[in-house]
């Protein structure tokens, strides 16, 4: 194999110049170049790998640096800049190696004649890895709930770490299960339901991004406990606003600087569907957020006074680290036992959420969800998720699971091959040893990330539409009776969580079990249902779960006779009245 055909390809599938001529909207569609699509295991040559695996790191890094962000800038030292970038580039590195272990499968030594079928580790298909959102309430909580009993921060963030590790046992013992254990607890329809659900969540934290920043739509039910106690003291200050900070500009959140910024990567991947070539489709991920990071870095925000503002600066590309790595910062490894029950429910989350997750992938890849392999990726993926939250504690990131929103890049590029997979892998890892580049992709701002990731989430959604369409009978009552109660479950409360989850800065307020006079194994408890309840494709998935297991298949449809003089008397008047038209 020569050089060519091992770094750039060969042929008709690889002729760059034939990919990049742009299409035009009006031609005839037996007129428009076909566009490729890069199954699971194609050798795709290095070049368009690497490019393939940018789109990957790119689509999961704001949601990747998130959680890490808001646990140490809030919970654990809001003042220490170094320490955060530290977070951020061991939740890059963390992550990379956990997406190349995932990607792989590789084959557990002796499991065939232990467990009379060979185990593995790694779904062994386009699956990345990274730190997952559902542990930031329970990691947020703990730390709190030890620094005000005395601990550091530092060393209870290590305690979160420890309890960590030993609860995700649970979905190492889930993993191992016999394939068709797994398939009567997760079947067809309960996966459908828990990638649509998956999408409806992800979406909404795309528009946390547009808007100007998850941190910053977050922040404003923070004020919600100043307000109340200012009301309670005869204030009353309206409703509470958060300002958002983007470069130099601070502004309220969903500011129209904000929304246009990210409406420009929406309106790019307009463009690019209706003029690209094959090749900028491909890469359209990528190219549109380029351009919303170029549209924000030359413009400005004018103050009254005249002052002109940056929306992209280099202030984080200057705090960065030139190179770092794991165990530049150290925590003590401990254990938090408030904290076990509502871990063991977030790895239960993560259970389901990982089969939804490789559900999808193989919907996007094109592969078949009734085959053996489709058994062993779910299999090998839980064993991975497992194994990398492992990692995880020891390399000082938070649990790794899944990552949900590549399976949009998946549907758009059309490229399912693992090499993509390891590429991206291989860019987590760069991004988090040379901290100048953490620091390049942490100054886009979150607006512009939000225009591309509102997009990418809403692909997943499409994902479990399009696998509840090709698996499910839609005409069953017993199907759209399951989907739509779900449905209405999981949309809802993703849609408006505080029915059971407590406004952000107000613990112990939800009204349906506040429980602030409560010991804290209790309040652990506590905060395990909230978690639960109030996580939609949670929730979703366990109704699904119980409804199927419960209500009978449909009974034989009985359908009456038709009036065939009736039906003869329709036709005669329709073809009297084709006579009397022509």
């Amino acid at each position: 194999m020569g050089f060519r055909e091992t770094f750039i390809g060969t042929g008709d599938r690889y002729n760059y110049a034939s990919l990049c001529i742009p299409t035009y909207p009006c031609a005839k569609a037996e007129d428009k170049k076909p566009m490729n699509f890069y199954g699971k295991d194609e050798a795709i040559p290095i070049f368009l790998s690497l490019l393939m695996g940018l789109q990957h790191a790119f689509a999961m890094i704001g949601g990747l640096i998130t959680p890490a962000l808001v646990v140490f800038k809030f919970s654990i030292n809001f003042g220490n800049t170094e320490l955060q970038q530290y977070a951020i580039s061991a939740a890059l590195i963390t992550s990379g190696i956990c997406t190349l272990i995932n990607i792989a499968k590789f084959p557990i030594p002796r499991s065939d004649k232990i467990f009379g079928r060979m185990l593995y580790v790694g779904s062994g298909v386009l699956s990345v890895t990274g730190t997952s959102f559902t542990f930031l309430p329970i990691f947020e909580i703990g730390i709190q709930q030890m620094k005000g009993a005395g601990i550091d921060a530092e060393l209870a963030y290590g305690k979160m770490l420890g309890t960590s590790i030993v609860c995700c046992f649970l979905e190492l013992f889930l993993s191992i299960l016999p394939p068709k254990t797994l398939k009567r607890l997760f079947p067809p329809i309960v996966s459908s339901v828990t990638v649509m659900l998956i999408g409806v969540a992800l979406t909404g934290t795309g528009m946390k991004y547009w808007g100007g920043g998850v941190v910053c739509a977050d922040m404003v039910w923070q004020e919600h406990a100043k307000a109340v106690n200012a009301t309670n003291f005869g204030y009353n200050f309206g409703n509470p606003t958060s300002t958002c900070q983007v470069g130099e500009v601070r502004m309220p959140y969903g500011s129209t600087e904000f929304i246009g910024l990210g409406f420009g990567v929406l309106c790019a991947l307009v463009v690019i569907e209706l003029f690209g070539s094959v090749f900028m489709k491909n890469c359209n991920v990528i190219l549109a957020l380029l351009f919303g990071y170029f549209i924000g870095f030359v413009s400005r925000h004018t103050l009254d006074d005249g002052t002109a503002q940056k929306f992209v600066t280099a202030t984080n590309i200057e705090n960065a680290k030139p190179i770092t790595f794991l165990w530049a910062e150290t925590f003590p490894i401990g254990f938090y036992g408030p904290a076990v029950i509502p871990l063991l429910i977030s790895y239960l989350v993560t259970t389901v959420e990982t089969v939804g997750d490789i559900s999808a992938v193989y919907d996007v890849s094109d592969l078949d969800t009734e085959s053996e392999e489709y058994s062993e990726s779910i299999q090998g993926g839980l064993t991975s998720d497992a194994v990398s939250s492992i990692l995880s504690g020891l390399f000082t990131s938070m649990p790794n699971t899944t990552f949900s929103q590549n399976n949009g890049v998946i549907a758009l590029t059309n490229c399912a091959s693992r090499r993509a997979g390891y590429a991206c892998g291989f860019w987590l890892i760069l991004m988090g040893i040379f901290g100048k580049v953490a620091g390049v992709i942490t100054s886009i701002p979150d607006c512009v990330i939000g225009g591309m990731t509102i997009f990418l989430f809403s692909n997943v959604l499409v994902s479990g539409v399009s696998l509840a369409a090709s698996t499910l009978d839609m005409n069953s009552r017993r199907t759209r009776f399951i989907l739509a109660l779900s449905l209405a479950i999981g949309v809802g409360v993703s849609v408006y969580p505080y029915a059971f989850q407590d406004l952000r800065g107000s613990r112990y307020t939800a009204k349906f079990w506040t429980c602030s006079e409560c010991s804290d194994t209790l309040k652990g408890v506590r905060d395990g249902v909230s978690i639960f309840l109030s996580t939609g494709y949670c929730v979703g998935t366990v109704v699904a779960m119980l409804l199927n297991s419960i209500l009978p298949e449909d009974a034989p449809m009985s359908k009456g006779k038709q009036d065939t003089d009736c039906s003869e008397k329709f036709e005669e008047r329709d073809e009297k009245s084709v006579e009397d038209s022509a």
